[in-house]
């Protein structure tokens, strides 16, 4: 374990790069991102992600979660018998002790985590959100981070197919939308997406778009989810936007007794999610 190497400081020009994952121009330019923190790195080595190095805070030292990961050149529990094993994905993971202000720089906080990972970015393909019977969450332009975050956590629970993020949407990759997920990014597909295409590519494979409406008639307990679904969810403030409205076939609404107005959109998700993964699994 003491033959990690050692990064001091801050001007080292990889170092550097590894900052620049924290502005999305750099993560779409170099095809990668960054994960914080001992439970995001084990979800990757997990689901077999393409990590290309790990550092952890050398005062700190290695995680000792993290150490058989270490000693076995990189693989996990997950990695056996995956795809990313075979490709010798786990074999060429970097172990790099990095000094605290290392750690600040790239993390972008004062207190940085205790390890974190730069990742290439996730690829799936759009065939995984059309399988049979399959329940699919659609954000049309939800812009807050920790609100998509949270949805894919919220999707990935009740077992959902995937997640398609339309135009307007937080960056998957944004540091606080990968720390929402709480590792569920790695756990099922999800694509960003131009939804004025891929909505009726939905509708003609049989698909029902279901949106939500304050003018809605059916509540989302009486609504049918068992059907094959793809569920829209709008912008935080404005709701779905007209194009994708005007192409749903139906719209719920959650009902409240209370005299809150209206539900945070990634609450509102949790409840609809539920509800469709209760009428399927346990109705």
């Amino acid at each position: 374990m003491n033959n990690h190497s050692l990064l001091t400081s801050i001007q080292n020009d990889r170092v550097k790069q590894w900052a620049s994952l924290l502005d999305k121009k750099y993560r779409d330019r170099l095809g990668k991102f960054i994960i914080e923190g001992v439970h995001l790195v084990q979800e990757a080595f997990a689901a077999g992600a393409a990590i290309e190095a790990v550092m952890y805070d050398a005062e700190r030292g290695l995680p000792e979660e993290l150490r058989k990961m270490a000693e076995q050149g990189g693989r996990g529990s997950g990695y056996a018998g995956s795809a990313a094993e075979s490709a010798g994905i786990g074999a060429s993971v970097e172990w790099i002790q990095a000094a605290r202000p290392v750690m600040a720089k790239c993390s972008g906080t004062d207190t940085p985590p205790p390890v974190f990972a730069v990742v290439r970015k996730l690829e799936a393909a759009d065939d995984a959100l059309f399988s049979a019977n399959g329940l699919v969450v659609v954000l049309d332009g939800v812009r807050d981070p920790g609100n998509v975050g949270t949805i894919i956590r919220s999707a990935d629970a009740v077992g959902a197919n995937g997640v398609v993020l339309g135009k307007g949407c937080a960056d998957l990759y944004n540091p606080k939308t990968v720390r929402s997920t709480m590792g569920s990014l790695f756990h099922l597909p999800i694509i960003e997406a131009d939804l004025t295409e891929l909505l009726p590519a939905a509708q003609d494979r049989g698909f029902a778009l279901v949106g939500t409406s304050l003018e809605a008639s059916h509540t989302c307990y009486s609504y049918d989810w068992t059907a094959p679904t793809w569920l829209l969810l709008g912008n935080e403030s404005e709701g779905l936007s007209a194009s994708s409205l005007e192409a749903a076939d139906e719209t719920v609404i959650i009902p409240m007794h209370g005299r809150a107005e209206s539900l945070n959109v990634a609450m509102a998700a949790t409840v609809l999610l539920h509800e469709a993964m209760r009428q399927r699994r346990y109705a």
